[in-house]
C-alpha cells in the first residue's frame, strides 16, 4: 500500500507542481532579486510591487513558452546542466592540477604579466563559444528556435566553421606575438 506522502507527491506531479510551479517560483525569485539589485525601477523598497509584478510576468513568459510551443524542456534542461557542470568540472580539475605543479603565487604572477586586453578578450570569446556549443548540443536551442522557424546547420559544417575560427585566432595570436 502506498503511503500518504507518496500519494501526495504523485498527485502534485500529476498537477504539474514539479514541472511548472516550482521552476516558475524559482525563476520569479531570481528575477525579482536581480531587479532589486539592479534598481532598474528606482529604490527597491519603494517599488517592491513593480519588481514583483515584472518578475512574475517574465517568469510566466519564460515557463509558459515551452508549453505553448509544445516543447519538452525537462530533458533538454537536464542535458544542458549536465554538460555545463562537466565543462566546469574539467576547468576546476585543470586549475587544481595547475595549482599542484606551478609555484604558489601563479595567479599574481600571471595577472602582472598578462595585462593585455587581447588575452582576456580571447578568454571571453572562448568561454562564449563553449557556452554556445553546450546550448546547441544539449538541445536547449530548440526551445528558442522550434523546428520550422529557423535554419539548420549540419554538424560537419558547424565543426568546420569552429575549427577555422580557432585556426584564425591562432594565426592572429602568432602574427601579433611576432611583432
Amino acid at each position: 500500500m502506498a503511503s500518504l506522502f507518496e500519494i501526495a507527491i504523485l498527485k502534485l506531479k500529476e498537477l504539474g507542481f514539479f514541472n511548472f510551479l516550482l521552476p516558475f517560483i524559482l525563476t520569479a525569485a531570481i528575477i525579482y532579486g536581480g531587479l532589486r539589485r539592479a534598481k532598474i525601477f528606482g529604490d527597491p523598497d519603494a517599488n517592491m510591487a513593480v519588481n514583483a509584478i515584472v518578475a512574475f510576468v517574465v517568469s510566466l513568459f519564460v515557463w509558459a513558452a515551452p508549453i505553448i510551443l509544445g516543447v519538452d524542456i525537462e530533458g533538454k534542461l537536464a542535458s544542458f546542466f549536465i554538460q555545463g557542470f562537466s565543462v566546469s568540472l574539467i576547468v576546476l580539475v585543470g586549475l587544481i592540477f595547475a595549482g599542484m605543479f606551478f609555484k604558489p603565487d601563479l595567479a599574481g604572477d600571471l595577472s602582472d604579466k598578462i595585462k593585455s586586453t587581447y588575452f582576456w578578450g580571447a578568454i571571453l570569446i572562448i568561454s562564449l563559444m563553449v557556452a554556445v556549443v553546450i546550448f546547441i548540443s544539449s538541445g536547449l536551442a530548440t526551445v528558442l528556435f522550434p523546428k520550422g522557424t529557423g535554419f539548420t546547420i549540419p554538424p560537419d559544417t558547424f565543426i568546420t566553421v569552429g575549427v577555422l575560427f580557432l585556426l584564425a585566432i591562432s594565426v592572429a595570436v602568432i602574427v601579433r606575438s611576432g611583432k
